[in-house]
């Protein structure tokens, strides 16, 4: 069952309880965080992006081909349910930014790779399911969840204070969408030895933009499988004791990201929609750099708590 604390108008969130049950259990779920207007809001800021990017999607251009870029391209191919057009896409958006890297080969096999270094499919599931990066940079709406005062209580309550945002994303699970996601734990765990650290270094958390239900898709997660300090296999159907985050639109689950988690089938006719934010320690490497990505009007517009979690005055420097 989803343990879910409730916050409304009259009553506040026990986020002293949250923060516990988030340390004992690996997740938990906050309701009511967005009302109405907002959410309706951030749906139409989200759903444009999700129409536009499906019908162009990014494009920045093209770089040589590497002598690894078979193997590249296989491994994107096994690891996720993309269409042939959109693994091709990827392999054009890692070559144009290895060009940028003056053409810099990785020194491992695309398996041991980061996972920040790489491109991520925008479509998958056979093209059924979508995601939109860079979502600070394109929604206003969504920029100003990064400091939320009571998910950034949690996180904070969780990381210390002195965590930034590693990234924020959208994404749509489709409809029929049912063979669901593969069980995992988040950057930079999965490319960790074992056993893994004994604290958290990251943690994740979803706004549901609509109802999160058993058949739509709902977040799954294997409760306490944070203290196993262990790495599923990477695997869909894997059986485990997992726990469904059930929640109305408008609620946030929240869970440590070496807690074992998936993204469920969605049976429905329906697309399941969500934002993805994700914090950690200042000192893990970011999965997104945004500091390039905004005007100097919108970064002065800005508190200086949002640009520091969006890595500004949190990042190496040049030294002498």
């Amino acid at each position: 069952m989803t343990h879910r604390f409730g916050g409304n108008m009259k009553k506040a969130i026990d986020l002293e309880a949250a923060i516990r049950h988030l340390d004992q259990e690996g997740y938990v779920v906050l309701e009511g965080i967005l009302d109405r207007k907002r959410l309706q809001r951030i749906r139409g800021e989200v759903d444009r992006l999700f129409e536009q990017e499906q019908r162009r999607p990014f494009d920045p251009g093209d770089g040589p081909e590497g002598p690894d870029d078979d193997a590249i391209e296989a491994f994107i191919s096994e690891s996720y349910t993309a269409s042939a057009a959109e693994v091709a896409r990827i392999m054009k958006r890692i070559r144009h930014t290895r060009a940028l890297n003056r053409n810099t080969a990785w020194p491992v096999p695309p398996n041991q790779v980061m996972k920040l270094f790489f491109h991520l499919p925008l479509l998958f599931d056979q093209d059924r399911s979508q995601r939109i990066m860079n979502l600070p940079a394109k929604s206003n709406a969504a920029l100003q969840l990064v400091e939320e005062p009571h998910i950034l209580k949690l996180v904070r309550g969780v990381l210390g204070e002195d965590c930034v945002l590693s990234d924020l994303s959208a994404t749509s699970i489709g409809a029929q969408a049912t063979e669901g996601g593969a069980w995992h734990v988040d950057v930079p765990l999965g490319q960790l030895a074992e056993p893994l650290p004994d604290f958290p270094l990251t943690v994740q958390n979803a706004w549901m933009l609509d109802d999160f239900t058993a058949e739509n898709g709902a977040t799954r997660v294997v409760p306490r499988s944070h203290k196993l300090r262990k790495k599923p296999a990477w695997a869909p159907q894997q059986e485990h004791q997992e726990a469904i985050l059930t929640a109305p639109a408008g609620s946030v689950a929240v869970w440590l990201s070496n807690t074992w988690h998936r993204s469920g089938p969605n049976t429905t006719d329906r697309p399941r929609r969500a934002l993805l934010g994700y914090y950690s320690r200042s000192w893990v490497k970011p999965f997104s750099d945004y500091r390039t990505c905004f005007s100097e009007p919108t970064l002065a517009g800005l508190s200086p708590t949002l640009r520091y979690l969006l890595g500004f005055s949190a990042n190496g420097i040049v030294r002498g």
